[in-house]
């Protein structure tokens, strides 16, 4: 069992209190999860979706493993051309007092250029990222439903699922309190709040690496991109002086 240690008042003889392990299905608040979740130092993934515990499992390299490494590099090919902007892979979130969900991705707008996020004192995200993007196996997997209704009522504006055995991509974009799916135009899916990120999704699905630069690469060199990373420089460079 994991313990941790506890300082005891001046003058008393040190004691170690037992934390219970996380179990797969346990029903916590967030606070009791990451103080499980802390004693566990070599846990790779768990998370709180509704006050439900979900721990990881072995994961397989063609289901998940390599989808997981494609969508990160992406993703990462747009920030680096869009100052402002950064995200991370398998971050815990701090959403509600009932969930604290390890998404695959997230993509975010930096506080300081807008962003609505904050890292805090001890390293987690606070807050929702702009985007969330998730491994599936299939539809049937709770990342299309008790996860999405999670995103959506915390305000996550994108949420993209990569169904793999279906080959099929959801994305998703928060309307009036609502997820709709972003339509494909000449099979690429745009995103609205990261303008230029461009997905094409026969090329993720399919594998087809030149292709799915081509359309990033593309959505990189619109206007609208240029216009957003100006915008989020402004922001970050803040009011001007007085006169």
């Amino acid at each position: 069992m994991a313990t941790s240690s506890v300082k005891p008042p001046e003058g008393v003889a040190p004691t170690t209190i037992s934390v219970p392990r996380l179990e797969n299905g346990d029903r916590l608040t967030r606070r009791e999860f990451e103080r499980r979740y802390d004693a566990m130092p070599g846990l790779k993934k768990a998370e709180l979706i509704e006050g439900i515990v979900y721990m990881g499992s072995p994961v397989s390299h063609e289901g998940h493993g390599k989808p997981h490494f494609w969508l990160i590099g992406w993703l990462t090919r747009y920030l680096t051309a869009t100052p402002g902007v950064d995200g991370g892979g398998n971050s815990s979130l701090r959403l509600d007092p009932d969930n604290m969900p390890q998404p695959d991705v997230c993509l975010y707008i930096l506080p300081d250029a807008g962003g609505v996020i904050r890292i805090s004192e001890d390293d987690y995200i606070e807050g929702a990222p702009e985007l969330v993007a998730e491994v599936s196996s299939s539809g049937v997997s709770y990342d299309l439903h008790e996860k999405l209704r999670v995103y959506r009522r915390n305000g996550i504006r994108e949420y993209l699922v990569w169904r793999v055995q279906e080959r099929e991509v959801d994305w998703f974009v928060l309307r009036q309190g609502a997820y709709e799916r972003l339509p494909i135009r000449d099979g690429i899916v745009r995103s609205e709040t990261f303008p230029g990120l461009w997905l094409d999704v026969s090329a993720l699905v399919l594998g087809d690496r030149p292709a799915l630069a081509r359309a990033i690469d593309q959505g990189l060199a619109t206007p609208e991109h240029a216009a957003f990373v100006a915008a989020l420089q402004a922001r970050a460079a803040g009011p001007p002086p007085p006169p």
